[in-house]
């Protein structure tokens, strides 16, 4: 939900099924936290990123200026020195629960660009709930559902079947759970790992 790169990651994805010619993916959302210890109220992605990488500010501006680059060229408006860091549970129980209403990836998209590209905040239930009505979902039922503390399991659950394939971090593609992309990889390879799995599935 706050790496750079996994909106970049969902760009290259989008991109490389068209270029392969797949129209009928299933593409599923699993949740994955870089820092569950981190907190709702949020710190300055600049001072957590500095504190992490121990960089002073000019070389945490250098970091996001060279993926804000890389952003823009898929087309991304990138504004990570305005960003804030927090924690992102409540949003994945979010992105799980749209995905049993088939509106997993409207809602993440809203969610990266809202982030990303305009340096919200998406860690409590106030600061997400418009997105879910924007991506045409009931923000009431999404309310309920998050008060019981559904998916709280489901994203612990999806923790363990990250290290089953060896995710140590994000983002982490996995093609009819053979095939897996790690990192930021260019266009070329989700091309290629796309055209591997559609042969071995023919």
């Amino acid at each position: 939900m706050v790496c750079p790169w996994c909106f970049i990651g969902k760009r290259r994805l989008e991109r490389a099924l068209v270029a392969a010619g797949v129209s009928d993916a299933v593409i599923t959302h699993r949740a994955f936290q870089l820092d569950p210890s981190a907190t709702t109220e949020g710190k300055r992605t600049v001072d957590v990123l500095a504190a992490k990488y121990r960089l002073d500010d000019a070389g945490v501006q250098q970091m996001m200026g060279q993926v804000t680059e890389v952003a823009a060229g898929e087309g991304l408006n990138y504004r990570l020195l305005e960003g804030i860091s927090g924690n992102t549970v409540l949003a994945h129980r979010l992105l799980l629960w749209a995905q049993e209403q088939g509106r997993a990836q409207e809602l993440l998209e809203l969610l990266y660009s809202a982030y990303f590209e305009n340096a919200k905040p998406v860690f409590t239930l106030d600061e997400l709930l418009p997105y879910v009505t924007e991506a045409g979902l009931d923000a009431h039922a999404a309310r309920i559902a998050m008060d019981s503390g559904a998916y709280v399991a489901e994203v612990e659950s999806d923790a363990e079947l990250a290290r089953a394939f060896g995710a140590n971090g994000v983002p982490f593609f996995v093609f009819d759970r053979k095939y897996g992309i790690s990192g930021a990889q260019p266009f070329e390879v989700f091309v290629q790992t796309i055209e591997k799995s559609l042969e071995v599935a023919e």
